[in-house]
């Protein structure tokens, strides 16, 4: 492989992998807050313990992410840096307020939130659990305003030549505000609430069949499964409004991800399928003229397909994209219909004491990971063959220094700490579910290490 697909793949994978905890953190954020709000709104003790156990999750999930976000400013630095030259200003910019507006507001409330339970008001108390999630949440502002702007630039202008070009900002609200911001902005908050409640249904189901902690799982469960179920169905309206923004902007990359190729007939929606690429057709089920409708409210309107592009300004791997763009549909519909069949039966008091289902939703929890990643990829490999959609080409903006052997080296280096991490992970989020909420078994209440409870001791303060 040359340098180009090796710096790609390495980057790919270093941030799906960190892409796992930051909507854990927003998702989880958001349960938290309705639970305390129902602790002070209710009394009911249980509650307060709710918000403390997942808040131990919460810590776990904020470490894991902050550490494995940290590697992907040195790839930009040493893989990407005549990307890094060109966009400077705008990620600078955006990255800066990312680190002023949110990372400062979640991670300065955040020891509030895991440490002073006891030692501020539970007003303090609830209006730091909000801040934590407020930060997380404009954290992601941020970076997908970054996103965004490669996807559709606006308010700049291009300063330089060749390898020195770059673009500066003439308009910073416009870079802000560029026109797919807004909406890709609110279908990533949606994923990451999918992914908070789904966490949550999950160690609730888990409980229920194990037969532990079954009040309080079903208090969890139920107030999972409404974030969830609001969720799926505000995402089919947010991802319908991106698809929009996608059809005005990137017609090329709306062809690809419906496999789409004539530009003088109507545009199916496939369910699924597979693009003949030698052949330029695709095959599968689909609704003919969906995708037209969907782009035109005419099941007969043509869409310009990718004949209409030259082949070096089309992604260069069709099937990737289209077959993440449909493993997302279809996930987000079934996400639908899980959520709406779990809450019809939540109503009829019928849904804890049928253990297939609750083992379906125990394993639920990695339905929205997919359907977040392999959304990404449909946006990220959906542009190609350009980084900046338009003005700078992925192959142009590699470093001149880099060698395949080194990529390679690194990735592997990747490879094998992000694998201890994620066993690490695995291991303290399996010790924690294990252990349980602490209001049925404070005599069993998890344990640190005598060095570490005297540090603790020596600040005048308990480890949580």
């Amino acid at each position: 492989m040359d340098v180009e697909i090796l710096s790609r793949i390495q980057f790919a994978f270093t941030i799906s992998f960190h892409y796992i905890y930051p909507p854990l953190s927003i998702g989880l954020g958001l349960c938290m807050v309705l639970m305390e709000g129902l602790y002070l709104r209710t009394g009911n003790a249980m509650y307060e313990e709710m918000t403390k156990f997942f808040t131990k999750i919460f810590a776990l999930i904020f470490g894991i992410g902050v550490a494995t976000g940290i590697v992907m400013e040195f790839e930009f630095g040493t893989n990407w840096a005549t990307y890094s030259k060109y966009v400077g200003d705008v990620f600078g910019s955006a990255l800066a307020a990312e680190g002023i507006f949110a990372f400062a507001l979640e991670s300065g409330f955040l020891g509030v939130l895991l440490f002073g339970w006891n030692r501020v008001s539970k007003g303090m108390h609830f209006f730091a659990t909000i801040m934590v999630t407020l930060g997380s949440m404009f954290s992601a502002i941020w970076i997908v305003v970054a996103n965004s702007w490669q996807q559709t630039p606006a308010g700049y202008h291009i300063v330089g030549h060749g390898l020195e070009a770059r673009a500066e900002i003439t308009d910073f609200w416009a870079m802000v505000f560029n026109p797919s911001s807004v909406d890709r902005v609110l279908h990533v908050w949606i994923g990451a609430f999918l992914a908070g409640s789904f966490l949550v249904i999950s160690i609730a189901s888990y409980y229920i069949l194990k037969n532990r902690y079954v009040e309080f799982a079903k208090k969890a469960f139920g107030i999972g499964l409404t974030v969830a179920l609001l969720s799926s169905y505000a995402q089919f309206f947010a991802g319908k409004a991106s698809a929009e923004i996608v059809a005005k902007y990137q017609p090329v990359k709306l062809a690809t991800i419906e496999g789409h190729f004539d530009s003088s007939a109507s545009a199916d929606m496939y369910l699924f399928g597979y693009i003949d690429t030698k052949n330029k057709t695709t095959h599968g089920v689909a609704i003919p003229g969906g995708l037209s409708f969907l782009t035109h409210y005419d099941f007969n309107a043509p869409v310009a397909g990718l004949n209409a592009f030259k082949p070096q300004d089309r992604p260069p791997a069709l099937n990737i994209v289209f077959q993440s763009y449909h493993i997302m549909i279809a996930i987000g519909m079934l996400l639908i219909a899980l959520t709406t069949f779990g809450f019809i039966l939540l109503k009829k008091n019928k849904l804890f004491n049928k253990r297939w289902l609750m083992l379906v939703f125990a394993w639920s929890v990695f339905l929205p990971q997919i359907a977040n990643q392999v959304g990404w990829y449909t946006a990220e490999t959906g542009r190609q063959p350009w980084v900046v959609y338009g003005l700078l080409r992925t192959s142009d903006a590699l470093s001149q220094a880099v060698t395949a052997n080194q990529v390679v080296f690194s990735l592997i280096l990747f490879t094998l700490v992000y694998a201890l991490l994620f066993a690490l992970f695995i291991f303290l989020l399996n010790r924690k579910i294990q252990h349980g909420p602490g209001y049925e078994n404070d005599d069993e209440s998890e344990t640190h290490s005598p060095r570490l409870e005297e540090m603790a001791g020596s600040f005048g303060g308990t480890i949580p």
